[in-house]
């Protein structure tokens, strides 16, 4: 891959982290504001249909970036070690934000305890309904139904080029000749279009994923929840530079 394409990749990876803190302060000033009586629901599904309309906007700019060299997205340099270390198909796991929505709910409930158990309202995330947690339960099943039939195709992938035509290389070739024939490379650039849908697919999975979650919350638990993962994602990167930094890493940003 060319300088050219390194720099452009990079830089659209941090043009959307930069995002992410933009929306971070959004959501915290319009949690305020809501908390004082100052914004309105509606006021809140808006925020949060802008935020959904740039994850979009993103996966649309990276699927076409993707189809030109798709084997960085697996192993991105522009991300550090400690954030490639948790990458599941160039990305987080779908079910991590169906996992996150527990997470907040146990957190926000042990937090208000007494108050939890003298039945007084606690609040947003910690008073999801039932009729809620019942979609969320199905949504995760569902959306580890999808994982794993992507981690199926995915594994087949890799198996079929180490089967062939990879292979004919140490069959074929003596000493260390690496030569890419006409065949080799067009089974090469097969291979990384079907690499390229299979991510495309799971930036697909990632997004509809996040629309039924905040589909299934209220505007106000939506915020928190958003709010919440864009802390989280930030909070990955600044560790994973200490830790690169630590152990005499260059930093990916």
């Amino acid at each position: 891959m060319g300088t050219t394409d390194q720099v452009r990749e990079s830089c659209f990876y941090q043009e959307w982290m930069n995002l992410q803190e933009e929306e971070l302060s959004e959501l915290n000033r319009a949690i305020s504001l809501n908390a004082n009586g100052r914004t309105a629901d509606a006021e809140l599904t808006r925020l949060i249909e802008k935020i959904m309309d740039h994850y979009q906007d993103y996966v649309q700019r990276r699927s076409l970036m993707a189809r030109a060299d798709v084997s960085p997205y697996f192993a991105p340099t522009w991300c550090t070690s400690l954030e490639r270390s948790v990458l599941w198909i160039g990305g987080c796991r779908p079910s991590s934000f169906v996992r996150l929505i527990y997470a907040l709910c146990g957190e926000e409930i042990e937090s208000h305890l007494s108050e939890f158990l003298r039945g007084v309202r606690i609040g947003h995330l910690g008073e999801l309904s039932g009729r809620q947690i019942s979609m969320v339960d199905e949504l995760q099943s569902k959306t580890i139904r999808e994982e794993r039939k992507l981690c199926t195709r995915l594994a087949g992938l890799q198996e079929n080029v180490l089967d062939h035509p990879l292979a004919s290389i140490a069959v074929k070739t003596r000493g260390r000749s690496c030569e890419v024939s006409d065949n080799l490379e067009d089974a090469l650039d097969k291979h990384g279009r079907a690499m390229a849908e299979i991510l495309g697919e799971a930036d697909q999975l990632r997004l509809n994923t996040l629309r039924e979650v905040v589909g299934i919350l209220t505007p106000r638990q939506a915020v928190d929840f958003l709010a919440a993962g864009k802390k989280l994602r930030l909070c990955m990167q600044d560790w994973g530079k200490k830790n690169d930094l630590d152990h005499g890493r260059n930093s990916a940003n």
